[in-house]
């Protein structure tokens, strides 16, 4: 069933809950970007996608090692230095565990709390409630019981992958009866845990009205940041422009020299003058990701 937004700020759980934000996939779709960068650090808006599920979260008040912790393993040396003491760390040995491996791996630290799980690379953007309260209505009066899922209306309610009409978005929230048993060894939170609460009954759909991009692909990653950068461009302080940009998003220490154009330049990459640069993500002097427009 579904659950409509709470209609007013009351959103605190009545059940002790933690946070788990999932960072050790491998990006796939994203190659070559993520061969350099693990998909949590991928910048959208010149912020690491991973700092915008931390700042979400702690806008719930769920911030620090004892309530947030965050799995790493592909390039996880990289996820452990930027997260730091900021949350409680979690390193998969070898492979990633996947969704529900990973919280199977974090059963002593979840402890009995419920669990508010969501998705590094899940970009979400609520013009009316700016980060935290967005996802506040996964929490509002939950009884501890029942798995929530973040979902928006789907194009077609019957495509594969759908949870009652829905698209998930991102973040869920599980009771720990459903993580206890959880082992630390490969599998997907779909079929050890969301389908089988749908079908006992035992799962709710709550709306979200903002706007969402899984920011897998070259193409969704950089809508992700155009829409960051509202109608125009959201050009780093510390990065040297001195070519047209227009609909870009240009990171700290970037040298921009070309023109570009609906476009992602990363931090300290660069842009000869004699380049042009359209729908497309710019890493460091070599590398160019085309992105089609969605």
């Amino acid at each position: 069933m579904t659950a409509p937004a709470p209609p007013d700020a009351g959103w605190r759980a009545e059940t002790d809950v933690c946070a788990v934000v999932l960072a050790a996939g491998e990006g796939t779709r994203l190659r070559p970007l993520t061969e350099r960068l693990p998909k949590a650090l991928c910048p959208v808006g010149n912020v690491p996608l991973l700092d915008g599920a931390l700042a979400r979260l702690a806008g719930l008040g769920l911030a620090g090692p004892d309530r947030v912790a965050v799995n790493a393993s592909y390039l996880g040396d990289q996820v452990v230095a930027h997260v730091g003491s900021r949350a409680h760390l979690s390193v998969e040995p070898g492979a990633p565990l996947g969704t529900a491996g990973g919280l199977g791996n974090l059963r002593d630290w979840i402890a009995g709390r419920g669990v508010l799980v969501g998705n590094a690379d899940a970009y979400l953007a609520d013009p009316q409630a700016p980060p935290g309260p967005d996802i506040a209505a996964l929490l509002h009066r939950w009884d501890g019981r029942t798995v929530r899922l973040l979902g928006q209306p789907a194009d077609d309610p019957r495509e594969p992958g759908t949870f009652d009409g829905h698209r998930f978005v991102g973040f869920s929230l599980l009771p720990w009866r459903l993580v206890r048993d959880l082992p630390a060894a490969f599998g997907d939170l779909v079929r050890a845990v969301w389908r089988p609460a749908e079908a006992a009954g035992a799962l709710e759909v709550v709306t979200y009205g903002g706007t969402f991009y899984d920011t897998g692909t070259p193409a969704d990653y950089l809508a992700a940041n155009l829409h960051a950068a509202g109608d125009g461009s959201l050009v780093d302080p510390t990065a040297t422009v001195t070519g047209p940009v227009r609909r870009a998003v240009v990171g700290a220490g970037a040298v921009v020299r070309g023109e570009v154009t609906r476009a992602v330049v990363w931090p300290d990459a660069a842009v000869q003058a004699d380049e042009r640069l359209t729908d497309a993500i710019r890493a460091g002097t070599d590398l160019t990701v085309a992105a089609a427009r969605r």
